[in-house]
């Protein structure tokens, strides 16, 4: 959820059914984690986010369709290397919180790089804010909605969001980007009213969605301030974040790459 002005509408659905050609793809790289780090991850305590959905809305990480802000410096075959990976941590991490639901809103097909545990459902027409509240329909009770772009998130992190606790149906969460927009948006109660109409990749679209929630009366859970990757300077930056993950190993390959061919 960009707040940088771009033409480039992240979650667009392309042409149904088309998936674009490119070169043949390599397997992600695996998380880096010790046993007894997995085993920590799978068992985040999450408190009343038992009873949450967490919607993960994303976009088929096609070349040419995805992270084109990030051509150049990259190719078009390599900002999408670098989206599925980002999409892979993400989901990783979503599959590992005790929560009611996990659904992946996807504009797009699904890939090898869906863990178990998943319903895909397809992304909705219009835009961003009307596709984004199209999700939040899908859900009753609490729900968290958050994007593809923070790899960089933990487990901690989003079961703090997930949980309400004994909050009533008047409390909502949110994560405001770095860039303006916003990587979280959590709802006691699902009320997609709340999204409809807010500009989107606009510098104050986080601001705007934020006072949304204030004069609809919620009281509002602040969530720490991330940077979401849509830049080359966003994608070192969120590498060094989260050396462990499969975006941080994807990037660090690209830039021995380049740095093998300018020499």
């Amino acid at each position: 959820m960009s707040g940088r002005p771009s033409a480039e509408d992240p979650y667009a659905r392309g042409p149904a059914g088309v998936r674009a050609a490119g070169p043949p793809r390599l397997p992600l790289p695996a998380r880096e984690s010790a046993p007894e780090a997995d085993a920590e991850a799978c068992c985040v305590p999450s408190g009343a986010a038992a009873s949450t959905t967490v919607l993960v809305i994303a976009k088929e990480p096609v070349p040419g369709r995805v992270k084109t802000r990030l051509t150049p410096p990259y190719r078009p075959e390599d900002a999408a290397r670098l989206a599925e990976a980002a999409l892979a941590d993400t989901l990783e991490t979503v599959a590992g919180l005790r929560v009611r639901r996990r659904l992946l809103v996807l504009a797009g097909r699904p890939g090898p790089w869906l863990p178990d545990g998943f319903e895909v459902v397809p992304q909705s027409g219009g835009g961003l804010d009307e596709r984004i509240a199209a999700a939040f329909a899908l859900c009753d009770g609490p729900a968290l909605l958050i994007g593809m772009d923070t790899p960089q998130i933990t487990p901690e992190l989003l079961a703090a969001a997930a949980d309400f606790g004994e909050r009533d149906e008047h409390a909502a969460c949110f994560g405001p980007a770095a860039d303006g927009g916003f990587w979280a948006l959590g709802l006691a109660r699902s009320r997609p009213e709340l999204v409809l109409g807010v500009p989107m990749s606009r510098p104050d679209t986080g601001a705007c969605q934020r006072r949304r929630l204030v004069e609809a009366g919620l009281a509002v859970r602040e969530l720490p301030t991330l940077r979401d990757v849509d830049t080359a300077a966003d994608a070192a930056e969120v590498a060094a974040l989260a050396p462990s993950g499969r975006f941080a190993a994807v990037h660090g390959r690209l830039a021995r790459a380049a740095g093998a061919v300018s020499r």
